[in-house]
């Protein structure tokens, strides 16, 4: 019974999930149904759309091809009068810019440049599209018209602004290298900014448009001659200045230069006049014989600054002083050192200025015309400086060649910065200085080697002899030139280098240049101490002429250690300072046997001793008279003579007569006590003259005349 009512329960079950599956397959058949009628619908619609969309395309495309047609016809009938009007505009041109073209640039340049276009463009247009055109004429005359009034303009913006530099600017510009700071900005800016501007937009377009390069012919011209008058306002200020103690440097400069460390100062030969005066002292003090006593002490009072001066005439005695002259000649080497610096500084600061006027090509070219009036001034003047030192030297007056000393040093210590500044202009500008320096150098060998041969053969003369055997004015002046070497060893130097090798010293080492220095300084000492003896032999006193010797000995040695010539010296002679003691010992026991005529009579070599008792005989009393006499007239006779003789040197001097003294008292003391009490005279006073005390004092005087 159960088992059959589960089998009903799983059929009525199976039925019924047929039953609903058969709902469900029957209402996915109307849903397809359903869906496939609105997809006919749906294309139906899209079918309908389409055919409209085709309609309305097939009314608008005409009437937007008729648009654009329209549009283009504007654009090109826009373009037609625009063209029109343009070249409409050149036929303008002439009338509308003719005014200003002839009025000129002055005051409005960039509207003239505007007008120059405008007319460049309009003659372009007629010459390719109308070259028949009468206006092509009428704008070209106004273009070559505006084209020579911008040259016109060029030409008078450069001639009115540019004007010769102040003399006191310059020292200041050439002072403020590394010393000082420029103050003032016109020191340094030869054209105002606005000229500057002016013309670089002058010479642009003339290079641009203008095809026409002579702006720059004009430019170098008028800048040329600034420079020039520059240099030469500078040599005026100088000579107006070389009599007077004017301010040659701005007070700002001169205060500004007292606290602030500067370079080396240049050398002024104005000062030199100093050491000239003090030798033309020692000469007169030496050869008048007026006063024995001399003050020349070799380098009191002679400090570094009169070592670097000029050597006066009197190293030739035949050419007299000539102060106005060296006045002159001073000045225009101090003058020619400053212009040099001047002119180096100026051409920098005038190829600055160019650069930016100038095209780039043309630029070494037009500097190197700008600058040949003045560097060619320059040149002259350092050949006539030159020229003058060779006549003089001619006349055996080897003080001038010390004239070039200053300038050559000065050149050679420019030549870098001249070189710089010269770097691409011709090869002929740049060989000018080193030129010049070659001339200077060969002079200057040659005098250097004449002089040291003219203190070999210069003459024994009497009357060119002191009288009181004091230093010989050749000693004197061969010191002070040896001194002068001192402030210019390199170029001095270089000049005997050149004379050897035919080259400069710069291509050697320092001790090589010093060797040769110190060659040349030994000669000279050597040719003078030969000519001193020679000179020595002119007196006929034996000890006038050792006194000589000993005092021009003395000079020398003092100088040589007082000074940076010892240094030199000791390069090539380590003991000169011996050698030359040996020489004054040797000229003082010359002198010092002068005394044996006084010592010899009192010395006590084969005289007897004798007591105040001892009865004498004739022939004894006789030889004691006989020795008195003798040393009393010798004494007499020598403190006589040696009085007007000088010895200079303090030191000298008294070691002399200390040395004096002990010889003659010493023995004059014994020989006056063993015989003062002898009675071998009744008239003792007339034989026994001077006490030991009375003999040092007379000693003391010698070599003084006011004593």
């Amino acid at each position: 019974m159960i088992p059959t009512e589960d089998a009903s329960a799983r059929k009525r079950h199976i039925e019924e999930k047929l039953q609903q599956e058969q709902e469900t397959l029957s209402f996915i058949r109307e849903s397809l149904e359903k869906s496939d009628q609105l997809t006919k619908n749906m294309v139906s619609i899209l079918s309908s759309f389409e055919s409209r969309l085709m309609q309305l395309e097939n009314s608008i495309i005409p009437v937007h091809k008729q648009t654009e047609n329209l549009q283009r016809l504007q654009d090109n009938v826009e373009k037609t009068l625009s063209c029109l009007d343009h070249v409409i505009s050149y036929y303008h041109v002439a009338k509308d810019t003719e005014k200003i073209i002839k009025e000129g640039p002055a005051g409005r340049l960039e509207e003239y440049l505007n007008c120059m276009a405008k007319i460049q463009k309009a003659v372009e247009y007629f010459q390719d599209n109308n070259p028949d055109s009468p206006e092509l004429n009428r704008v070209k005359f106004l273009f070559e018209k505006g084209k020579e009034s911008l040259e016109s303009e060029f030409r008078n913006l450069l001639t009115r602004h540019c004007k010769a530099v102040s003399p006191v600017v310059i020292l200041d510009l050439i002072a403020g290298d590394d010393e000082i700071e420029t103050t003032d900005d016109t020191a340094l800016n030869l054209l105002p900014e606005n000229i500057q501007r002016d013309l670089i937009c002058i010479s642009m377009w003339l290079v641009e448009y203008g095809r026409n390069l002579d702006f720059m012919n004009v430019y170098y011209q008028i800048r040329s001659n600034q420079l020039d008058r520059t240099i030469k306002g500078l040599k005026e200020h100088f000579r107006k200045n070389s009599s007077s103690s004017g301010v040659l440097y701005s007070p700002a400069i001169q205060n500004k230069r007292k606290d602030t460390p500067s370079k080396k100062a240049i050398k002024r030969p104005g000062t030199i006049r100093k050491a000239q005066n003090l030798l033309k002292q020692y000469s007169q003090h030496g050869l008048d014989g007026k006063k024995g006593v001399s003050n020349l002490a070799p380098t009191e009072g002679l400090d570094h600054e009169l070592r670097g001066k000029h050597l006066s005439d009197t190293l030739n005695e035949k050419h007299g002083p000539a102060v106005g002259k060296e006045d002159m000649l001073d000045s225009e080497i101090d003058s020619y050192i400053h212009c040099v610096s001047a002119f180096v500084k100026l051409a920098q600061i005038e190829y600055q200025l160019l650069t930016g006027i100038i095209p780039e090509h043309h630029q070494k070219k037009t500097f190197d015309s700008l600058i040949q009036e003045a560097l060619d001034g320059l040149m002259v003047e350092g050949e006539n400086i030159v020229s003058t030192a060779r006549r003089a030297i001619m006349r055996h007056d080897y003080s001038a060649v010390l004239t070039i000393f200053p300038i050559l040093k000065h050149l050679k210590q420019m030549k870098q910065e001249f070189d710089q500044v010269l770097q691409g202009t011709a090869a002929s500008t740049k060989n000018k200085l080193p030129v010049l320096i070659t001339s200077m150098e060969t002079t200057g060998a040659k005098a250097l080697e004449e002089f040291a041969d003219s203190i070999k053969n210069d003459p024994d003369k009497e009357y060119n002899m002191p009288k009181d055997g004091t230093v010989h004015e050749l000693t004197s002046n061969a010191i002070l030139f040896l001194q002068q070497l001192l402030d210019f060893q390199e170029t001095a130097s270089a000049m005997l280098a050149s004379q050897e090798t035919g080259s400069s010293t710069s291509t050697y080492n320092f001790e090589f240049s010093r060797r040769l220095l110190s060659n040349y300084i030994c000669k000279i000492l050597g040719n003078l101490q030969l000519n001193l003896h020679s000179k020595a032999k002119v007196y006929e006193d034996t000890a006038l002429g050792a006194v000589f010797l000993l005092n021009n000995f003395n000079y020398i040695l003092k100088s040589l250690e007082k000074s940076e010539l010892i240094q030199l010296v000791a390069v090539t002679q380590k003991n000169a300072d011996k050698t030359y003691k040996a020489h004054i010992d040797e000229q003082l026991q010359i002198y010092q046997r002068s005394w044996l005529k006084v010592t010899s009579p009192v010395n006590e070599i084969n005289m007897p001793v004798l007591q105040s008792t001892t009865k004498l005989k004739d022939k004894e009393r006789q030889a004691i008279k006989d020795r008195f006499k003798a040393f009393n007239d010798g004494l007499e006779e020598l403190c006589k003579i040696q009085k007007s003789w000088a010895i200079p040197d303090k030191e000298q001097r008294d070691k002399i007569r200390h040395a004096q003294k002990e010889n003659v008292t010493g023995v004059y003391k014994n020989f006056w006590q063993r015989y003062s009490n002898v009675p071998f005279t009744k008239n003792t006073e007339k034989y026994i003259k001077y006490r030991v005390e009375q003999v040092e004092d007379m000693i003391e005087k010698l070599f003084d005349t006011s004593a």
